[in-house]
């Protein structure tokens, strides 16, 4: 089960996050995605930036619309879906020149799902969408490796979860500056071949 692309802290048991972003309305720890519709709201691309978006702050449609830079009303409707299945919801108002304001936030910091229905091609479109950030990323400002190693799935498990850590530990940080950088994490069985296992020659030696 994965984390949506927009992780917040989850604590581990028997961990106790450090000080962290702190957002400014109340929200549950985690939600579980059953639903279709819910995997129809998230996993459309404007949609999930909206949520990202309340991941920074509660907001109101006209904040993230200028944010987005899209219509508000257009906003306006992607986000009475999200609000329909139940993943961002009416936090607090505020009257301003007689109107009262909206301001939205996530209902949970981390929405978890499977690579099911909507979410299925999730992995390809994190890497795809990361690809592209990179190619007009300024070339001092991108560090990017990697590295090939025959495992077990039980440990490929393992590392997942540790680098789902990072990233919870990555988006959990104090807002500061004037950047916002990506942080792009990918685990995934390949096709390469690997050297054969060594021939015993019976003296320890090289053959």
């Amino acid at each position: 089960m994965a984390d949506s692309s927009s992780p917040s802290r989850t604590p581990e048991p028997g961990h106790t996050p450090g000080p962290g972003h702190t957002l400014d309305y109340a929200l549950d720890d985690e939600r579980v995605l059953t639903e279709p519709a819910q995997y129809r709201a998230l996993f459309d691309d404007l949609r999930s930036r909206i949520v990202a978006l309340l991941n920074e702050r509660a907001a109101t449609t006209q904040e993230v619309a200028q944010t987005v830079g899209r219509p508000k009303g257009t906003v306006g409707h992607h986000m009475k879906v999200l609000e329909a299945a139940g993943l961002i919801r009416v936090v607090r108002t505020k009257k301003v020149r007689a109107i009262e304001a909206k301001y939205y936030g996530r209902t949970a910091r981390v929405f978890r799902y499977m690579h099911v229905h909507d979410a299925a091609d999730r992995p390809t479109r994190i890497l795809r969408d990361a690809a592209a950030e990179v190619a007009v990323a300024p070339v001092d400002e991108v560090d990017a490796n990697v590295r090939h190693v025959r495992i077990s799935p039980e440990r490929a498990a393992e590392w997942q979860e540790r680098l789902n850590a990072l990233l919870v530990e990555f988006a959990d940080q104090p807002r500061s500056g004037d950047t916002v950088y990506g942080l792009t994490l990918a685990l995934y069985a390949t096709t390469r071949t690997t050297l054969p296992a060594p021939e015993d020659t019976g003296d320890g030696g090289m053959p």
